[in-house]
């Protein structure tokens, strides 16, 4: 059985001790999209820290439908923030290439310059930039590499999305945020559409082993083969020397 509580406040121990490692006094900076990453990281980081040490970056590409929800999050931590509109960067720099992008170019560009917002936030501000993806994400590479998959420390790297929902009840956050159905909020479709299957169905045969489809399985086991070098560190030449 999953404790939550006590996952909880190992993980705020874990952060505070990060902290004290590797940056006393900073700030922690991160992406606020609404849903419940962001929402769990943001909570668990103004715990650990106190809440004038959070800092939110709310990052909309052009008009963004379900930022109310951002804005419900900050509200409710009482954390600063700020709102970065990214739409002038991106049609900037999509423009300047002489050629036209591919899809995949497309959707990845986004999530590399609200990453790139973060850090300018961050080195301006004294932090340190949250990582906020979940291992069911990472599991099967459902995040940009040096985008969302980029950060300084990753409080959730090792939890499932239905242990991150837990967490978020007994952080005692909204509903709204714990159960928002997760999207990109970039190609107007749910993480689950993008996929083809639920989080739990992948939760749990994270966790178990078990699940009730083969084609399901063998496509999870293909994701996460061909996404592995998304977690590894960039191959490096070592001359003999």
């Amino acid at each position: 059985m999953f404790d939550a509580l006590k996952v909880k406040d190992a993980c705020v121990q874990w952060i505070r001790d990060f902290f004290e490692e590797n940056g006393k006094g900073c700030n922690a900076v991160l992406g606020i999209s609404g849903g419940k990453d962001s929402s769990v990281c943001a909570a668990l980081c103004a715990e650990a820290l106190g809440r004038d040490r959070v800092i939110g970056v709310l990052m909309p590409n052009g008009e963004q439908s379900d930022i109310d929800y951002a804005y419900m999050l900050v509200n409710h931590l009482g954390i600063k923030h700020f709102e970065v509109n990214i739409k002038d960067a991106f049609e900037g720099l999509k423009n300047a290439i002489p050629f036209e992008l591919s899809r995949q170019s497309v959707i990845n560009l986004p999530p590399r310059i609200r990453m790139s917002a973060l850090y300018a936030v961050s080195q301006s501000n004294n932090g340190r930039v949250v990582n906020t993806c979940n291992l069911s994400e990472d599991w099967i590479g459902y995040a940009t590499r040096y985008g969302d998959a980029a950060g300084d420390f990753s409080p959730l790297a090792n939890l499932t999305v239905q242990e991150v929902k837990e967490i978020g009840r007994v952080l005692g956050l909204p509903s709204q945020l714990v159960d928002k159905t997760p999207s990109d909020g970039l190609c107007g479709k749910t993480d689950e559409d993008n996929i083809g299957f639920t989080y739990a169905v992948l939760d749990r045969y994270i966790r178990t082993g078990e699940i009730d489809s083969l084609e399901i399985k063998e496509k999870i086991d293909t994701l996460h083969k061909n996404n592995l070098f998304k977690l590894k560190p960039m191959p490096s030449f070592t001359p003999e020397i």
